[in-house]
């Protein structure tokens, strides 16, 4: 039998949160769009209650039926395990990463400030931007720059006169890649972020790149 509503979580082939009519998939439904519209037509009539709600879900359906929106996949897919995974990473980095810069701050060595450079495995807009909010996120993370050509992160780095101090700030950017790529990616950046990430370019010198903190 072929059903005449398709939703996404039943065919993978379909952009998250839509639903297709017909068994050709010739129409597609924005599910948060509908909502939305719903929203909106309940808030103009002033009253909540079931007849407005399904009105405005049928106005909102003819609406896009009416006027389709070109099909746009933004690569954002959800998975739950993954998202817990980088929740709890977070909370974790953001306690550990706070109580490191205070012993820097307080701490009587000077220390050299310098700003690396980190590239990342995928290139997607989204992936790249989702991963920089990460970083940023984080207390001894901060990015000052994303560079879209490279998919590369530039990051502010307070230790940078110790080695290790810089591999660790790389291997955390890219384990927080590989978390928010597994919590929010496509197979096919999943499969990136399995491979071993790349090695920094030397970008040479850029000013105030680096600074002596007492």
């Amino acid at each position: 039998m072929k059903r005449l509503v398709t939703f996404s979580f039943r065919n993978k082939d379909l952009p998250p949160f839509s639903a297709a009519l017909g068994s050709r998939h010739r129409r597609l439904l924005d599910l948060p769009l509908i909502i939305w519209l719903t929203v909106i037509w309940v808030l103009l009539w002033s009253t909540l209650n079931l007849a407005n709600v399904l009105t405005g879900v049928v106005v909102a359906v003819a609406v896009c039926l009416a006027f389709p929106l070109p099909k746009v996949d933004l690569g954002l897919r959800l998975h739950p395990w993954g998202i817990l995974r980088l929740a709890g990473y977070l909370l974790y980095d953001m306690y550990t990463s706070g109580v490191k810069v205070t012993r820097q701050i307080h701490g009587s060595r000077s220390r050299r400030a310098a700003v690396i450079a980190v590239p990342l495995r995928c290139r997607s807009d989204l992936m790249l931007t989702a991963t920089a909010v990460a970083v940023s996120n984080v207390p001894d993370g901060s990015v000052v720059e994303v560079r879209r050509a490279t998919a590369t992160v530039f990051l502010h780095v307070l230790d940078a006169g110790d080695p290790a101090e810089l591999e660790a700030a790389r291997q955390s950017v890219w384990r927080l890649e590989e978390l928010t790529v597994r919590a929010f990616g496509t197979p096919d950046e999943i499969e990136r972020v399995a491979a071993p990430p790349p090695r920094a370019p030397h970008t040479g010198p850029r000013p105030g790149d680096q600074e002596e903190r007492p």
